[in-house]
């Protein structure tokens, strides 16, 4: 056992007491689901082809519950699924019920998660949804057995328009890519420029091909397309809705105008990054690389995060019960550390978990949203996202 695990196991123990000795262990169970797909290539090679993002964070996790379980009597066990490509998720959902599962990672994109959510087995489940970002879960498609774990695009918006406002960058160019999640990110960017009074100077769509950036003579294309393309009304900052990572990175250094780029690109808010080393992010960061061989990506942070808030409900609960854990999470006593300064609770309205969004760069954290000064009746975290008034799921 490391020098850290064993101050953990010590802490606990003066903490919750000393377990029974002899007797069997508590064993709690975690699902975890995911979708097989083809890996994203990303646009330079300095970025590693990842195949295992998600499930990485989510087996850190069960390592460390595991830390404070062997002092507590308690066992925590991971039972992965990975349904193929053209699977049902249904049938997984209906498998890992039939296993005793009722605590669920959803490691899936917003389709799949809802048909997992509506499964008739996943009735009595608590699912925690690591992935998919999409707004109207946490709306007009909400579900009681959903609670959101990565934050939605509305929350990165606003965060990301915090520190523009904060800057006094107020007239934004808004660059959408072609894909459905590129538009839904755009507007995430419309609804938080509405929120915070800045202004979307104008709005582009791009519509060049990506697929020239590699051959000998790209550079010169795509330097002459951006250009051309960036000219137009004055702005203060370029913001870029591109998930599907095909040309954000291109427009930094490129624009008509010497301004900056941020959104999906350049600057970006995010749950998770490489270059956050406060709060003891550096640990984590060290004990993942040790573990998967790269670092940690917001997808592995966001499980991490799943599996941990049951292991942290277990320990104040002295219990393996998933009912009585799945309430613990959700109820007024519940805080998960998660090396962000502060203990992170989910909202009863949507259940979408409360945590302040980092604000990156490609090498240096720049800041950490909600910004000084964006203050709440309740909570600084309700700044970011839809607060309660705001709110239109009307499912938990």
């Amino acid at each position: 056992m490391s020098r850290a695990a064993a101050l953990l196991s010590v802490a606990a123990a003066l903490l919750f007491g000393a377990p029974a000795w002899g007797a069997d262990p508590l064993e709690v169970r975690i699902g975890y689901l995911t979708r097989a797909e083809e890996p994203q290539i990303p646009q330079t090679f300095l970025e590693p082809v990842s195949e295992d993002e998600g499930v990485q964070g989510a087996r850190l996790a069960i390592a460390d519950n595991n830390t404070t379980g062997r002092f507590l009597n308690q066992r925590f066990d991971l039972v992965e699924v990975t349904v193929p490509e053209d699977g049902r998720v249904e049938d997984a959902v209906r498998d890992l019920a039939g296993q005793g599962i009722r605590l669920l990672v959803a490691d899936l994109k917003e389709d799949a998660l809802l048909a997992a959510a509506a499964a008739p087995e996943a009735g009595d489940m608590l699912i925690f949804n690591t992935r998919a970002p999409d707004d109207d879960l946490r709306n007009e498609r909400c579900r009681a057995n959903l609670l959101h774990v990565t934050p939605s695009r509305r929350m990165q918006a606003d965060a990301l328009a915090q520190y523009l406002a904060s800057r006094k960058w107020m007239n934004w160019l808004l660059v959408v890519g072609r894909t459905p999640q590129d538009v839904a990110y755009a507007d995430a960017i419309r609804a938080a420029a509405k929120r915070y009074r800045a202004k979307i100077v104008e709005e582009k769509r791009w519509t060049f091909e990506d697929a020239n950036r590699r051959v000998d003579t790209g550079h010169v294309t795509v330097q002459s397309e951006i250009l051309t393309f960036t000219q137009g009304t004055e702005h203060d900052v370029l913001v870029v809705a591109d998930e599907a990572d095909g040309f954000g990175e291109y427009l930094l250094y490129q624009t008509w105008l010497p301004r900056p780029v941020v959104g999906t690109h350049g600057l970006v808010p995010t749950a998770w990054s490489r270059v956050h080393e406060q709060w003891g992010a550096t640990q984590i960061h060290s004990r993942f690389e040790r573990q998967a061989g790269r670092w940690m990506r917001p997808r592995d942070y966001t499980a991490w995060m799943a599996v941990r808030a049951v292991g942290e409900a277990a320990t104040r609960t002295k219990s393996a019960d998933p009912a009585a854990l799945a309430a613990f999470v959700r109820g007024p006593d519940f805080a998960l550390p998660a090396f962000k300064g502060q203990g992170l609770t989910f909202r009863d309205w949507d259940g979408q978990l409360r945590q302040p969004v980092l604000l990156a760069g490609p090498r240096v954290l720049v800041s950490v949203s909600p910004q000084p000064g964006y203050l709440h009746q309740f909570s600084e975290l309700d700044t970011l996202g839809d607060d309660r008034p705001e709110s239109r799921c009307r499912n938990r």
